[in-house]
């Protein structure tokens, strides 16, 4: 199929305007369409016997596993603090029961959670600013970022532009362990180098 784009004083059985030669026939937007679909073609085609096409070994971070606290001895809004992955900078923590179930959570109402106390931002510290009646942690005090703890640490308000990073916790029998972090800590580059 054919098609004819049509130009007022263009001559079509000639391809010329007024003895000029004629203009491009086909538009812009035609153009970057066949562009795009014959380079993503190209790509595909010179890639797919090459070596970035054969898979690759997942990495894993290991954390170790660590107790936290019993799940009989948690009071609703009272946080816990505790430091993971490490013992290193930016790893203070804290374990809560939050009374409403929350993402992540752990236990029969799904409503304990436990997140990293550096703002995300700029490192700032938020020990010391756990909202009950909000359930949400901060605001921080450098640049106010709020974060809501029943929704994986999701922004609220503030200049952050990432979540609070997640400690994700395992519950045996009355014991709570933390078993790693959904979310890369503030000042690292690595959870597990800090």
């Amino acid at each position: 199929m054919t098609t004819v784009y049509r130009n007022p004083g263009l001559d079509l059985e000639r391809g010329t305007a007024g003895g000029e030669h004629a203009p491009c026939a086909m538009s812009r937007r035609h153009f970057l369409l066949t562009s795009g679909a014959t380079t993503f073609t190209t790509m595909v085609v010179l890639n797919a016997g090459t070596a970035l096409a054969q898979k690759a070994p997942a990495r894993v971070a290991v954390f170790e596993r660590k107790f936290i606290a019993r799940l009989s001895e948690l009071e609703v809004d009272v946080p816990v603090d505790f430091t993971y992955p490490d013992e290193g900078a930016y790893a203070e923590s804290m374990l809560v029961k939050l009374g409403v179930p929350a993402g992540g959570g752990i236990g029969p109402d799904r409503d304990v959670v436990a997140f990293n106390y550096t703002c995300t931002h700029q490192g700032g510290p938020l020990q010391e600013t756990y909202r009950g009646a909000t359930k949400s942690l901060g605001p921080c005090p450098l640049h106010l970022s709020t974060y809501d703890l029943t929704r994986h640490g999701i922004l609220i308000s503030g200049q952050a532009y990432q979540s609070l990073p997640q400690v994700l916790l395992e519950l045996e029998g009355d014991e709570i362990y933390a078993v790693g972090i959904f979310g890369l800590i503030f000042g690292r580059y690595d959870n597990l180098k800090g």
